[in-house]
């Protein structure tokens, strides 16, 4: 009985983060499995995935490493998968693959913003600390 719990637990973890993939960005699923400690488990995430597909869990937005889409045929239509990518913005090569370089979305990366408003807070920060300047001396004369 443990082990059915514990995977329940993955499933759970695997769709928590998918649901983190931005529209217009994907990942894969050995990322997906690697932000979970587990990196040689990207099967096991592609097996959760399988079971969500129809539900509020963007499953589309996962694609293997070289951005095939691997889990299109369990959309209903083969071609489900791509078009639902396409309606977000996501492009592809000629290769029918997704063009991994434009939307490959990082775990581990903070989002555009994040870094913009931590770089507001430290300059006001910075600001609040430093010493109040003074109106500037003039210099003495030398002769």
């Amino acid at each position: 009985m443990p082990k059915k719990k514990s995977r329940k637990d993955f499933y759970a973890k695997v769709y928590a983060l998918a649901r983190q993939i931005p529209k217009g960005k994907v990942s894969t699923y050995g990322a997906i499995a690697e932000k979970l400690g587990t990196k040689s488990a990207a099967r096991m995430v592609g097996y959760a995935l399988n079971k969500c597909v129809g539900t509020d869990i963007p499953a589309h937005r996962v694609v293997n490493r070289f951005g095939a889409l691997t889990g299109r045929h369990h959309f209903g239509h083969p071609d489900l998968m791509k078009r639902l990518l396409l309606d977000e913005g996501v492009t592809f090569n000629p290769d029918d693959t997704v063009k991994m370089e434009r939307h490959f979305y990082d775990f581990s990366r903070k989002t555009p913003k994040e870094p913009a408003r931590e770089e507001r807070r430290k300059s006001n920060e910075e600001r609040a600390n430093s010493p109040k300047l003074t109106k500037r001396q003039p210099r003495a004369s030398r002769s």
